[in-house]
């Protein structure tokens, strides 16, 4: 398969860098830095696009829906990383919002060579995963072109899902298929080709603003408190006491004494202190207003 990387972004030369390798360290760090200063910049213009898939994936959620990502190389082991990141932050189930890569589990350690390749495979992991309508596909590769996300991207279509796009590249052939592309433009990399820097940066920013603008649209945050936190080692138990104090306003104890109260549930221990209500009755407010807390107290 002959393929043209002269027409992309990423695989262009970048002239900032083209003498690094002759430079001082502190220099050739300079120029980096100057370079992923510019990836803030291009996320910023894509703003829109990512309000759309936010909201996507909040109602997705709300409707028992998941958050598929699916990648190759960086792109994949990005969407796996921000996967796993929002069990133990906001108390999701595991399965909610899964991470697939080509190649599978041995991919994200090392490189499963050709897997990338492979449309089939793409639409056969979504199927073992026994995708829905009711899912939201999110297809990442900077390139926008890798076959394995596009055959996920086709299946997801099929199954008449929202399908959206995370790349770096203008005008490609995954955002012609995708329902939303989130297409940041980030420029040519310091080293050629080299899209795990600038490319990877913009990607990881975007991954971050989908999950955690759509848990904070679901209710798992109130303020800026991430009320849902489960405590699974002493950092968290502390967190959740502090997160419970910064709430309310209340004492140390006093966060304690309501934690121990309602199993360690941050929401709940809230919404007993502000609303002055016991556990049950605290937890039967926040089931009757969705899990938000701000409802639950006003309720």
């Amino acid at each position: 398969m002959k393929i043209d990387l002269t027409q992309l972004v990423t695989e262009s030369r970048n002239t900032a860098s083209q003498n690094i390798d002759m430079l001082s360290t502190v220099d050739m760090l300079q120029v980096i830095n100057n370079e992923d200063k510019k990836v803030a910049l291009a996320v910023e213009q894509v703003l829109p696009e990512i309000a759309q898939v936010v909201d996507a994936i909040a109602i997705a959620f709300q409707q028992g829906g998941r958050l598929i990502y699916a990648g190759a190389g960086t792109s994949g082991r990005l969407g796996i990383l921000d996967a796993s990141e929002c069990p133990p932050t906001y108390g999701s189930k595991p399965e909610q919002v899964v991470g697939l890569i080509a190649g599978g589990h041995q991919a994200i350690l090392k490189a499963v060579e050709n897997a990338e390749d492979n449309r089939e495979m793409g639409a056969q992991d979504l199927i073992d995963l026994n995708f829905t309508e009711k899912d939201v596909l999110v297809g990442i590769v900077a390139s926008g072109r890798t076959p394995y996300v596009m055959g996920a991207m086709e299946y997801a279509k099929s199954q008449n899902a929202m399908v959206a796009c995370i790349s770096c590249n203008p005008q490609s052939p995954m955002a012609a298929l995708a329902d939303v592309a989130i297409t940041p433009v980030v420029g040519a990399e310091v080293v050629t080709g080299s899209s795990r820097m600038k490319a990877g940066t913009a990607q990881k920013l975007v991954l971050n603003m989908l999950t955690t603008g759509a848990m904070i649209r679901v209710g798992k945050v109130y303020g800026n408190l991430m009320v849902d936190v489960e405590a699974t080692n002493a950092k968290l138990v502390e967190r959740q006491k502090n997160i419970v104090m910064q709430a309310t306003e209340c004492s140390r104890e006093e966060a304690e004494q309501a934690l121990t109260q309602c199993n360690g549930h941050c929401k709940t221990a809230i919404v007993m202190i502000l609303a002055g209500v016991d556990a049950q009755t605290a937890a039967d407010l926040l089931a009757k207003n969705n899990g938000f807390t701000r409802q639950a107290i006003q309720a």
